[in-house]
């Protein structure tokens, strides 16, 4: 079972990571190219929520079924001082939890927003912040391998 979650949560990143560049690409570009908020923005950001929250799910179940989550019985508090360990129990999960809730908290401001250009001002903004989050905790030595 934990290599069929490892696989699906590595494989659903390249989906997350590439529709959260389009929605927020889209919003940087149409923020400052005075652009119209549209339906297709709306859905862009929507699936962009999806994904991500669907991603969210599968990776707090890879956690769980992990070989490395018994690493907290056995180093106790030295988890924090192995960088493996620290990276793949705490650094990614939270960071990544935090974009996540990022995504949420742009897509639901962005709905009450009345006009186009802080519709698209605010996606833009917490999308582009998860991103940055999202690539700076990948453990890309062995996801890219």
């Amino acid at each position: 079972m934990y290599n069929t979650v490892l696989n699906l949560h590595s494989y659903w990143a390249y989906l997350v990571l590439i529709v959260l560049i389009i929605a927020a690409g889209n919003a940087l570009f149409k923020t400052f190219g005075d652009k119209e908020y549209t339906a297709k923005d709306f859905r862009i950001s929507l699936f962009t929520l999806i994904v991500s929250h669907i991603q969210l799910l599968i990776g707090l179940l890879l956690y769980f079924v992990s070989p490395r989550f018994e690493l907290w019985s056995e180093l106790g508090g030295k988890v924090m001082s192995n960088s493996i360990a620290r990276l793949y129990l705490v650094e990614h999960p939270f960071v990544n939890i935090i974009a996540i809730a990022l995504i949420t908290i742009g897509y639901s401001k962005h709905k009450k927003k009345l006009t186009s250009a802080s519709k698209l001002k605010t996606i833009a903004i917490f999308y582009t912040i998860a991103l940055v989050l999202f690539l700076s905790r990948i453990p890309w030595s062995t996801w890219m391998s």
